[in-house]
């Protein structure tokens, strides 16, 4: 068993005790830089496309280059800065975020947003996995990283949720590029915050980086993210842009796994999953942003379609999903240690089901209260499902592997939003279309061009005017409330899988601790104590303990024994986080993590 770190240890390897929340602090900052940055071009597109005349294809990667940039390379990034340091890669990302927020700020031509955009993921791909391999790092006790793990969650929900919200209000004050523009003075004063209070941190240097494998990995992201877009966009699931990139990805996904698993320094150590925790934790990552990305899209549509809302309207009504979310991150470490992983995720995920199900008696007309509960619950339950996730399955992970695990975790959260657009989208126009065949009055053209969108069906109902393009009207708003429904139904049902799947997590959450340095910090404070120098252990050749340890005699004239089996009093014993035990008991063997040498 490797050797597991104490808190106070973790404290002093990190730089101080307070350091390290100066430390997550600006890690925060970094992260709500690149949340921001993936929803706050949405509510800024009519206004660009106005200035920029871009056509649809050149729209299409304006809005995607981002995201799709950003997912293919997490992996890459991660393990480079597992090898090189995650400092070195996190402040490169820094300089490439400012330069290339400042580059589409300032774009005249279509080609140049969409290379601005595709480079803002490449730094927001440096940045992502790099924070939370860091938080890993600085915080080796348990408990303490869940509370930093919660600050950084809340954060990254704020940071979408707030996009729309400060996006709606700069264009509507200034223009479409100063959008991005705010990016540049917040990076000036976060990159010299980071250099001077950053540690550099690496995981295992053995062998050489596997730069096949990380360009495998890369464009396998990318296809399948790729063709789970165009799916979600409407494209037919077999045709060659949609199956094409899909099957390339998953193939290359494939040969890069079998290849991990034959080096003797994979990239990724694909024994994690082979650790349920881990493996299930990165599955409930992928459910919940499923459900939560599906939903804020079709949720922001209704907003602004069947209520008449605008952006700035719609980004404040969804603000108590982002209060809600705050909440359950400020509270997701206490929780966690008085239920449990198992229960705090099941609950989450059944917290989440009830709250779309409530969501279902929307309608035609505005029911503020009725939505002011919904996005609370639905922000409470998703923020704690992903926030003892992201926790469960970092813990999982030994520091070594921090950078990777990081991108892992970022990779799978990509991979679920995309896949929620794409499944409920495709549930929402099933449901739609069929509403508008057969509308009395509307040619059978016109009703075909409705069916795409609820938007194309108000403009064709708008064209065509008098009693048709008013049945046209209601007719859409109709269909589309109706694969509302529907879709939150499905949601539900992929949220109560997840709950089922939560199961296989482990019931209590582990804090392990380093027995032998525990003894020696406790002999050390029981000799200051007593002003007396501690008597030296006499020397005895060393026998087998308990998990591998050498076995030290404590007290002479007694048998060797395992450091475990005679902790003194001030020692505290390996116990599940919760209720840790301020007396020692009858010793016992650590399970889960504790066993696997965090």
């Amino acid at each position: 068993m490797s050797r597991t770190i104490t808190a106070r240890a973790g404290r002093r390897a990190a730089g101080g005790g307070a350091n390290r929340w100066a430390v997550l602090v600006v890690l925060c900052v970094s992260l709500l830089l690149v949340a921001l940055d993936a929803t706050i071009l949405h509510v800024a597109v009519p206004s660009l496309t106005e200035d920029l005349r871009p056509g649809s294809t050149e729209l299409l990667w304006i809005v995607d280059a981002y995201p799709l940039v950003c997912a293919s390379l997490l992996i890459l990034f991660g393990t480079l800065g597992d090898r090189v340091g995650r400092r070195r890669v996190l402040l490169l990302g820094y300089g490439i975020f400012g330069l290339a927020s400042a580059v589409a700020a300032l774009a005249t031509e279509p080609w140049v947003l969409i290379a601005a955009r595709a480079l803002l993921g490449v730094g927001g791909a440096m940045i992502m996995p790099a924070t939370l391999s860091i938080i890993r790092t600085v915080f080796p006790d348990r408990r303490e990283r869940a509370t930093a793990i919660g600050i950084w969650t809340a954060v990254a929900a704020i940071g979408a949720a707030a996009g729309p919200v400060l996006g709606g209000f700069l264009v509507e004050h200034y223009w479409w590029g100063s959008v991005f523009l705010i990016n540049i003075p917040l990076m000036a004063l976060i990159l010299p915050l980071a250099r001077r209070l950053l540690p550099e941190s690496r995981g295992s240097a053995e062998g050489p980086w596997d730069v096949l494998g990380a360009l495998m990995a890369a464009a396998g992201v990318l296809g399948c993210v790729l063709g789970v877009k165009r799916a979600g966009a409407g494209e037919p699931l077999l045709s060659a842009l949609t199956a094409g990139p899909l099957l390339a990805g998953a193939l290359l996904l494939v040969l890069f796994v079998r290849r991990q698993r034959r080096r003797p320094h994979p990239l990724i150590d694909m024994r994690l999953f082979s650790r349920a925790a881990f493996t299930t934790s990165v599955g409930c990552i992928v459910l919940a942003m499923l459900a939560l990305v599906g939903l804020e899209l079709i949720a922001v549509q209704y907003l602004q379609l069947v209520l008449g809302l605008t952006p700035l309207e719609t980004g404040l009504r969804l603000l108590p999903l982002t209060f809600a979310a705050m909440a359950a991150g400020a509270t997701g470490s206490y929780t966690l240690r008085r239920i449990g992983p198992r229960r705090m995720v099941g609950w989450g995920f059944l917290l989440t089901a009830g709250a779309v199900l409530l969501l279902t008696f929307m309608g035609q007309h505005d029911r503020p209260l009725l939505l002011t509960v919904g996005f609370v619950l639905l922000g409470f339950g998703l923020q704690t499902t992903l926030f003892s996730a992201y926790e469960s399955m970092l813990s999982e992970a030994p520091p070594r592997s921090a950078g990777g695990a990081a991108a892992i975790g970022e990779t799978s959260y990509q991979l679920g939003a995309g896949m929620g657009i794409a499944l409920l989208g495709s549930v929402m126009n099933a449901a739609y279309a069929p509403g508008l065949a057969g509308v009395p009055g509307v040619p059978a053209e016109a009703s075909g061009a409705a069916a795409n969108s609820l938007g194309e069906a108000y403009q064709v109902a708008d064209r065509l005017g008098g009693a048709a393009g008013q049945a046209l009207h209601t007719a859409a708003r109709h269909a589309f409330v109706d694969g509302l429904h529907l879709t939150l139904f499905v949601s539900a049902g992929l949220l109560l899988a997840g709950a089922a799947m939560a199961l296989r997590l482990p019931r209590v959450m582990e804090c392990p601790v380093d027995v032998e340095a525990a003894v020696e910090e406790a002999a050390a404070e029981a000799a200051a104590k007593v002003a007396a120098p501690r008597a030296p252990l006499p020397e005895s050749r060393p026998a087998a303990g308990r998990d591998g340890a050498a076995a030290v005699p404590l007290v002479p004239g007694q048998p060797a024994t395992s450091p475990a089996d005679q902790l003194p009093p001030a020692v505290p014993r390996p116990a599940p986080c919760p209720a840790p035990r301020p007396e020692p008991g009858p010793a016992e063997p650590m399970t889960g993590a504790a066993t696997r040498g965090h």
